[in-house]
């Protein structure tokens, strides 16, 4: 029976048993998708990523949730590259490293810097799409809110880094504890809609380290609430950019402390307002476990 190393790497923080975990499979070049699916299934975390070769970039990796592959995704991007410079599997070269990281929605930059006991991981993700544009009564009773919670004056609009999400800005912390998904109701309005996934935030952090907070949500079989979120808060930065709503393109974003996993990015975006390059998502990682998969 084959085996494939494998270790759990919890991202977007320093701390075990916090942020968000991700199983990593390396050497997958044999496995058919439908096999990464099932073991996608298996560990039953919000990604699973199997480490591949690739021949346009120093390495590749496909990502699966227990439903479906996703085409770019933030958490497993910093918990596979911790993964790989751990192993021994990718060289630093010295206090700053990039790399480049093949994803099924293409080639990405991901820099390294050196900072001692935990590198930070920056993934920079692709130039921000901004797509439709829902009507808030469409949108916030899938949650359980009204038009009083929302953010008054600003969309609730799909927006893409690389997966599309469904930006929805709500106007306190109280409100956004209050969301809490309507599984029927949400489910028609993805059915119609353009988006992967929704991510629900408001302005202030969990902690005064932060300068936003968010929560991130999905449907069985794939987690109820996502602890943190990579590629959603590349394009809610992206967002918040575009419309205004932060003074500096640098900060802290931060996610799953109510659930008990708190996370934090920094975050910079890239270019003037009406024409983003890029958004960097940055964190850091550690391991929790490694082992063999037998299959």
């Amino acid at each position: 029976m084959p085996t494939y190393p494998f270790m759990q790497v919890d991202a977007f923080t320093e701390r075990p048993l916090e942020g968000n975990p991700c199983a990593i499979i390396f050497d997958a070049d044999d496995l058919p998708p439908e096999t990464m699916q099932a073991i996608a299934r298996e560990m039953n975390l919000s990604e699973t990523a199997f480490v591949i070769r690739s021949t346009i970039a120093d390495v590749g990796a496909r990502y699966f949730t227990p439903a479906e592959e996703i085409p770019l995704a933030g958490h497993p991007t910093i918990a596979t590259i911790h993964a790989l410079i751990e192993t021994g599997r990718l060289k630093l070269a010295g206090a700053h490293t990039t790399i480049s990281l093949e994803l099924r929605v293409g080639p990405i930059t991901v820099e390294v810097k050196d900072e001692g006991v935990s590198p930070l991981v920056i993934m920079s993700q692709k130039p921000p799409q901004f797509l439709r544009v829902y009507a808030p009564g469409d949108v916030l009773p899938a949650f359980g809110l009204t038009w009083d919670d929302a953010l008054t004056g600003l969309p609730i609009q799909t927006v893409s880094t690389g997966t599309p999400q469904l930006m929805i800005p709500v106007r306190d912390h109280e409100a956004l504890r209050r969301a809490q998904m309507q599984v029927n109701a949400y489910t028609a309005l993805r059915a119609s809609g353009d988006f992967f996934s929704p991510h629900l935030f408001c302005l202030g952090g969990a902690t005064p380290a932060g300068q936003t907070f968010a929560r991130h949500f999905g449907t069985p079989p794939d987690t109820m609430e996502d602890p943190f979120t990579g590629s959603a808060t590349g394009g809610m930065a992206a967002y918040l950019w575009r419309y205004g709503l932060l003074e500096s393109p640098r900060f802290v974003a931060e996610q799953g402390h109510w659930m008990g996993r708190p996370g934090a990015a920094q975050v910079e975006v890239v270019g003037p307002r009406d024409k983003i390059e890029t958004v960097k998502v940055g964190g850091r990682a550690v391991t929790v476990l490694r082992g063999e998969l037998m299959v």
